[in-house]
């Protein structure tokens, strides 16, 4: 039977589930884990990718039929303890990365002091806690699914930030309630050689609470967002006089506050499960604002577990705008113009509103191992683009496209 969703707890004892551990009676003692996810991805649409991430340059649908880069990747990770409340963890992941390559990366590498039973104290890279699976999100034998419900996880990509959080555990009676809180940076590099995002004074606090079967998640999350890639786009903007300007300064993506709360709720008694989280960002730029949903349940039947997911997403700020006024220019400036208000239009349209329904089964046909298939159909209306990349001549936003999945997933 597949493992029961308590996201931290399943995340801890996966990664620990076969270890190899090399200790010395006088020192301190290391454990090593791994953990991967060996997927095929076939999309139909033939005019751009899907990805399971911004940061992956290509995918399945126009590049490759079928794709091994969406969803692929392994890990490692070393656990040293030297003493009994100073440990330390880095863990390094190889997947599809910006510039195409699998060169394996630090996603976690810090340093953990347990003040007391129940407090603790973490410093240097660590999990970006938004989500209910945060802890987990690149562990494939964790979720129920192939990959988590993009509509919603795609509203914070990041993974991971260096600094520091704080967690605090408070126990009442059978219920156990976890604070938390952290501050820190991130840098990203994007595809295409396009520039970095860029996450500055970010912090944040979320609360975990467990009870028996029940686990419920809440989060806010505050940082100064920049996304290079958008850059060229308002400095031609700018190049229009105090019109230009003011349209920049508005939707510009250089230091902006972006502010994001979510909140999820898992029910899993052991013979099935169901979940949901919302989440909602205000970026104050050209990203806007947008709410996403999903819900999802599933029932255990010996090894398989089969699952529907729907999921949502909208944006809530204006999807489209007058940009310059190109009446009032020669026309060697006009055009320039009006390419100018095509982009700026076609990005805050391109999440105006998303639905996909997913239908899958999990097989777990050994210890410590599953396999699932996954089909998502997703809907999208305007000219909203998706999860979709690498945009092909005759590609048309809106419309729909269906996604066939195969992952195999492992820890040990």
């Amino acid at each position: 039977m597949a493992p029961r969703l308590h996201p931290l707890a399943l995340a801890v004892m996966s990664l620990y589930a076969c270890t190899a551990t090399a200790t010395d009676a006088d020192g301190p003692t290391f454990s090593v884990s791994s953990f991967g996810t060996v997927g095929m991805v076939h999309s139909n649409e033939r005019k751009a990718d899907f990805t399971s991430s911004i940061y992956k340059p290509n995918g399945a649908g126009h590049s490759r039929s079928w794709s091994a880069d969406v969803d692929s990747l392994i890990g490692a990770q070393v656990t040293a303890r030297f003493t009994p409340e100073l440990s330390a963890v880095v863990q390094v992941i190889s997947e599809q990365r910006y510039d195409n390559s699998y060169r394996p990366y630090v996603e976690w590498a810090n340093f953990k002091y347990q003040v007391t039973p129940d407090f603790s104290l973490r410093i240097g890279r660590t999990v970006q806690p938004a989500f209910l699976f945060s802890d987990s999100r690149k562990v494939g034998y964790t979720l129920p699914w192939v990959r988590p419900p993009g509509e919603v996880y795609s509203m914070i990509p990041v993974t991971a930030t260096d600094g520091m959080d704080l967690s605090y555990r408070l126990h009442l009676g059978d219920v156990i309630n976890t604070v938390q809180g952290n501050v820190g940076q991130s840098t990203v590099r994007m595809p295409n050689d396009t520039g970095e995002t860029r996450a500055r004074g970010s912090w944040g606090v979320s609360n975990l609470t467990e009870y028996g079967a029940l686990t419920t998640r809440i989060t806010y999350q505050h940082t100064r967002l920049t996304f290079e890639p958008f850059n060229p786009l308002f400095d031609g903007f700018r190049q229009f006089g105090d019109e230009g300007n003011d349209i920049a300064d508005r939707y510009d993506t250089k230091g902006k506050d972006f502010n994001f709360v979510g909140v999820g709720a898992i029910y899993d008694p052991g013979d099935w499960f169901v979940m949901g989280e919302w989440g909602h960002f205000d970026s104050h730029a050209v990203f806007g604002e947008m709410s996403a949903w999903y819900v999802s349940g599933g029932y255990r039947i010996d090894a398989f577990t089969p699952y529907v997911t729907y999921a949502r997403s909208k944006t809530l700020s204006e999807t489209s705008t007058d940009g310059l006024d190109t009446s009032t220019l020669p026309p060697e400036l006009a055009g320039p113009a009006g390419e100018l208000n095509g982009t700026l239009n076609a990005i805050l349209g391109a999440g105006s509103r998303q639905q996909t329904l997913s239908l899958g089964v999990r097989w777990d046909f050994t210890k410590n191992m599953d396999a699932k298939l996954q089909y998502d159909h997703t809907r999208m209306d305007g000219i909203t683009t998706g999860p979709l990349t690498n945009f092909q001549p005759g590609f048309k936003p809106g419309g729909s496209f269906s996604v066939l999945s195969l992952a195999v997933d492992f820890v040990f």
